[in-house]
């Protein structure tokens, strides 16, 4: 057993699947029924990582990249291949009853509130899964209070309140039992952007309080922004960065976000990496053939600099 020091350690993790070769046609699919033609996928490839107790990690990468699978092991739904992994300092998937006493987790719409009751009702009833003793519940309640509205809340159905409302609970409901790690998958999708301001507090705010340990995925740039200080990114199941954002920003400095409002085409975005073009060059271009009528120039986002390092992991493995 791996001593706690890490909130999460992996050690050159691998987790591969063995899938059926599929033949078409109705004889095809009898053949199938009994055939050994397989071939092995794999899905995380020899990632290590260590995350250290109360640091909110946004775990990024494009769909089908291995994010899910790595998170399934984490929770010890899924067993590595190879590899080592350690939760608390426990394997698992070798303690899955311990590791679950230990975490929350929010994945997509998938609510662990009871859909016709009142929401204080499920926190009851989730008090009493848990075993959370009666102070340490008052006291969660409490700190609810201070960091949400959730008076107005608490008496009212699940099913009769919206999609922000929902989203919230269900967030209050994982931090419920004091864990120490929560996983949150797209908490945010789907809302306005009041309701996000809210969400995106609430985890800074509980994260503050509690010192737990947020594992973040999300395709909202605006989320990792917000939260994160600290970004992992996988693509085709292996690591390509794991480092803070400022040094992500830092790393491609020299790129600009250029807008430009054409004559006849209205809002152009264009990136450019100012140590090989220079941007009054590009203007000049524009307005030579289609005339600029405004101009915009930004440090690069966020979501642009992800997209570069996509586009170059892409490049290394075609």
């Amino acid at each position: 057993m791996s001593e706690e020091s890490f909130a999460i350690e992996m050690k050159n993790v691998v987790k591969e699947f063995k899938v059926l070769n599929r033949h078409e046609g109705l004889a095809g699919s009898i053949r199938d029924l009994f055939s050994r033609d397989y071939k092995i996928v794999t899905a995380v490839d020899n990632i290590s990582i260590n995350i250290k107790h109360g640091e909110i990690v946004g775990y990024l990468g494009p769909n089908g990249a291995g994010k899910s699978t790595t998170i399934k092991m984490m929770t010890g739904v899924l067993e590595p291949t190879r590899g080592e992994i350690f939760v608390n300092g426990t394997v698992p998937y070798k303690n899955r009853t311990r590791n679950a006493e230990n975490i929350g987790v929010v994945f997509g719409q998938r609510s662990q509130l009871w859909w016709s009751l009142p929401l204080i009702e499920s926190f009851n009833l989730l008090k009493a899964i848990y075993m959370i003793p009666d102070g340490d519940y008052r006291q969660m309640l409490e700190l609810y209070r201070e960091l949400a509205d959730i008076e107005n809340l608490l008496h009212k159905p699940v099913r009769q309140m919206s999609l922000g409302q929902r989203t919230l609970s269900d967030i209050l409901a994982a931090f419920l039992h004091n864990p120490k790690i929560v996983f949150l998958d797209e908490p945010t999708i789907g809302l306005d952007v009041s309701m996000k301001a809210k969400i995106r507090e609430l985890i800074k705010g509980l994260n503050k309080e509690k010192n737990t340990t947020v594992i973040l995925t999300t395709h909202d740039m605006g989320d990792v922004d917000a939260l994160c200080r600290r970004i992992v990114i996988i693509d085709h199941g292996s690591m390509i960065y794991d480092n803070d954002i400022e040094h992500l920003k830092h790393y491609f400095g020299s790129y600009r976000t250029l807008r430009l409002n054409l004559v006849d085409e209205g809002w152009k975005e264009i990136i450019v990496d100012e140590s090989k073009t220079d941007v009054m060059s590009v203007i000049a271009e524009y307005q030579k053939k289609n005339g600029v009528k405004d101009m915009k120039l930004e440090d690069i986002s966020t979501e642009e600099v992800i997209k570069k390092i996509y586009e170059q992991s892409a490049t290394r493995t075609a």
